[in-house]
């Protein structure tokens, strides 16, 4: 088989070639706010990163995003998604890296607890390595555009939950304050009553539903 040449004669090597990289936003809600998981960047105690790695030959990008977390992060079983490439030439001091991040949206009592681990609000941010800050402000614009018209549709809450739950869970995401009645309006036609009742404290008990 004759070696491959484009139309201007060049082979494939003869072009340079970027490594390429990728990150993961884990995103939670934590202490009712949105958060993001961080790991240390290195041995550096006051600076972090998003769990990231670089693609390993013959390695799948979603190959490469669950063993970073699970060696990064100490988290199996997620199911992340592709986010964006972050491609500008200078964001890596390394060299010329591409990064396709990912993100995935997870309950917080799934992700790990530990000195290097760090559930960081993601309107307060610490010191982040590379572009990270970025790739973390375009992920929560993601999910707060997911969040606008429907019902949890990350399934940070547990089915079933009370409108208040629910609201308090969007509240969480959006970063803002929801007036109750025009929330309950949206979302209301995409949830199913359960029939069931919470009763909490002395106040009246609350109507559970799930997601129609």
């Amino acid at each position: 088989m004759a070696e491959y040449r484009d139309s201007s004669g060049k082979r494939l090597d003869d072009y340079p070639q970027p490594s390429v990289a990728v990150d993961t936003a884990v995103l939670t809600v934590a202490d009712g706010a949105l958060a993001v998981l961080l790991v240390r960047a290195g041995d550096s105690d006051d600076e972090w990163r998003l769990p990231g790695s670089f693609l390993h030959a013959g390695e799948t990008l979603r190959g490469a995003v669950l063993r970073s977390l699970r060696a990064k992060a100490g988290i199996d079983g997620l199911r992340p998604r592709q986010l964006h490439v972050f491609d500008e030439p200078g964001r890596d001091d390394r060299g010329w890296v591409l990064s396709v991040a990912h993100v995935d949206v997870v309950r917080v009592d799934r992700l790990p607890a530990s000195e290097v681990h760090l559930l960081a609000p993601v309107d307060d941010l610490p010191d982040l390595k590379y572009d990270h800050r970025d790739i973390v402000a375009f992920a929560v614009d993601a999910l707060r555009a997911e969040y606008l018209s429907s019902p949890d549709p990350a399934g940070l809450l547990e089915a079933p939950f009370t409108m208040r739950q629910l609201r308090l869970a969007h509240e969480a995401v959006s970063g803002e304050a929801l007036m109750p009645d025009t929330f309950r309006r949206a979302m209301l036609p995409q949830l199913r009553a359960t029939g069931e009742l919470l009763i909490e404290g002395r106040g009246r008990p609350a109507e559970l539903f799930e997601r129609a």
